[in-house]
């Protein structure tokens, strides 16, 4: 005979039953939810490396700089970009400084002097100089000889790589400039950014700068007999707590990988 005692007693049973399968399942969702939250939380350890380099490889290296962090998730780089004279003088204060690359080779000599460095650099890219002038070329200048149209020329500082270059062309062409009308740019992009901005009319600058200024500028080739070959070196820093990491930083920028970069920037090979 039926009771409602048996009747509670079933549903009981029942209700139990479903509690025990939801408890069951619950953790389960937990679980399921909580890794895919923690294997976020679980970062790649980076060790960033500082890389010093010469402010005419701002826009290549920058590039070069995120192709190396995709090959080498590991490393992290900040770039230090300067004129080459001004880096050498900040390695040798102590400045913080993995990789040094310089847009000569003599300021590698003054590194091994002092022992900043340990060895001679690999050279990795060549580069030339060029004049430039302003997009619309008011003054009609189209060889260095036609300088002494211009109220203002801008040049490098004459202790950085760029500003040598460009007193070598000049002696080459036999050209003397006043002082009173050269505005000098601490370091490359500066001495370009003159013309751009029209505070001066003409420039000595590499030639990637000027294929990076595009439309801002107008370029007047010098002829190779007049020119210069600008070779940039590059070595890891002595002392650099990060060496192995520098010296891979180092072997990617002569790697083919590497140098494609530096080739779509108008680099030339070493």
């Amino acid at each position: 005979m039926w009771s409602s005692t048996d009747g509670v007693y079933s549903l009981t049973v029942t209700i139990l039953a479903r509690l025990r399968s939801l408890l069951v399942v619950i953790p389960l969702l937990v679980v399921g939810v909580s890794t895919p939250a923690h294997a976020e939380r679980v970062a790649v350890k980076r060790t960033v490396i500082t890389v010093s380099a010469a402010a005419s490889l701002s826009k290549a290296y920058t590039d070069l700089g995120k192709q190396f962090e995709k090959a080498n998730p590991s490393i992290k780089i900040r770039f230090n970009f300067a004129s080459t004279s001004t880096l050498v003088s900040q390695i040798q204060s102590g400045a913080p400084s993995d990789v040094f690359a310089a847009a000569d080779l003599s300021s590698f000599d003054k590194l091994l002097a002092s022992r900043n460095v340990v060895k001679s650099p690999k050279v990795f890219a060549r580069n030339s100089m060029q004049l430039v002038v302003k997009s619309s070329n008011p003054l009609g200048i189209s060889s260095i000889t036609d300088l002494a149209k211009a109220s203002v020329v801008s040049l490098c500082a004459k202790t950085v790589p760029c500003g040598v270059y460009a007193t070598t062309i000049l002696s080459r062409y036999g050209v003397t400039l006043a002082e009173s009308k050269i505005t000098r740019g601490v370091d490359a992009t500066a001495t370009l950014n003159a013309v751009s901005t029209g505070d001066a009319d003409a420039a000595i600058v590499y030639a990637t700068d000027a294929l990076s200024a595009k439309k801002s500028i107008s370029v007047i080739t010098i002829p190779a007999s007049k020119n210069v070959k600008a070779i940039y070196g590059i070595g890891a820093v002595r002392g650099s707590k990060n060496s192995k990491q520098a010296e891979t930083f180092v072997q990617f920028v002569t790697s083919p990988a590497g140098q494609k970069v530096l080739t779509s920037f108008g680099f030339l090979a070493p």
